[in-house]
């Protein structure tokens, strides 16, 4: 597997990311259990992967704790990341970007992965109620103290990754060189103005979501009832709250399914998964340094592979962009 550097850093990581958000809650569906999470995450790294993402917030600690027995033995080999940010308990400091919920965040994670550092830590979401200042010089003293190596954050828009630079400036702290945006065929809107502000501010973008919930896996198609077993599927049938059924209906309508037969045309030209389609479009973007893939059983995780090792021609990269243009 091809590897780049991250950002404006000089931290090599694989073009694919293994995202670790379904690993644990005993497995029950649509989760993954221990014994498969290590499958998967032991076939990723033989074939070249060094890149592995969780939170905090992830079944609630078991994702980092699964992930910390697995790659422990071959800790070397892997670019390890985490996020802080989300609610972690019912207290008031249990949440946000203060040093309060930071630190006590960190030590955390660190024990539930079993490490004595972090090589990349993101901010999971902004928190207006925290001054960006304080955010940026806890951070600058985790990295002083060899507790995280580099920073990133998630969800952010262009204004507040711009925030954060500036503030990382002010009190003399390393600054953020890694973006984990919501970004796919279907969800482009980072397109307008935070993908290239995070391209100027020196992060290289490790988006999420690229099969935009299983919609470009090929599993669903026009006039065709979804599998109940399947996540959609799931949700518009006896196992979904009215809130869930209307979600499922969102996602499944006309323009996401239409730009889902478009990338099953385009596969069936080239002989591959539309899994693979849809993540070497993502990974042709400009800015992208590396998708992050969830597969929940190793069955999946052949199709994302191909992708990372997919170049799609030029008339099909322009077929699938016109196809999911933003309205």
């Amino acid at each position: 597997m091809n590897h780049v550097t991250l950002g404006r850093s000089g931290l090599k990581v694989s073009r694919l990311c293994l995202g670790a958000m379904l690993f644990g809650a005993d497995g029950a569906p649509p989760w993954c259990d221990e014994p498969e999470a290590r499958r998967i995450i032991d076939a990723y790294l033989d074939a070249g992967g060094n890149f592995i993402d969780t939170a905090d917030v992830y079944t609630a600690g078991q994702s980092e704790e699964i992930v910390g027995r697995a790659i422990k033995g071959r800790r070397n080999e892997v670019v390890l990341a985490t996020k802080a940010g989300g609610a972690t308990g019912r207290g008031p400091s249990d949440q946000g970007l203060s040093r309060a919920h930071l630190t006590h965040a960190l030590d955390a994670s660190l024990t539930r992965l079993g490490v004595d550092h972090i090589d990349l830590y993101y901010l999971h979401r902004a928190d207006p109620d925290t001054p960006i200042e304080e955010t940026m010089a806890t951070l600058a003293g985790f990295v002083r103290a060899g507790k995280v190596r580099y920073l990133g954050c998630s969800n952010f828009t262009g204004s507040q990754i711009v925030e954060a630079q500036w503030a990382a400036e002010r009190v003399g702290g390393a600054p953020l060189v890694a973006l984990q945006p919501r970004y796919s065929l279907i969800s482009r809107e980072i397109e307008a103005e935070t993908l290239p502000t995070a391209q100027r501010q020196g992060l290289g973008a490790a988006p999420y979501g690229v099969l935009a919930g299983g919609i470009l896996s090929g599993k669903y198609r026009r006039g065709e009832t979804p599998d109940a077993g399947d996540r959609w599927g799931g949700s518009m049938g006896h196992r979904g709250s009215p809130g869930m059924a209307a979600m499922a209906a969102h996602s499944l309508r006309d323009r996401n399914l239409d730009i889902a037969a478009a990338v099953a045309e385009v596969a069936a030209e080239l002989a591959a998964a539309p899994a693979a389609v849809a993540t070497a479009w993502v990974l042709a973007r400009r800015g992208v340094a590396s998708a992050i893939v969830g597969p929940r059983t190793a069955e999946q995780l052949p199709a994302y592979l191909a992708g990372a090792a997919l170049e799609l021609p030029q008339d099909a990269l322009k077929r699938l962009s016109a196809a999911s243009r933003p309205t």
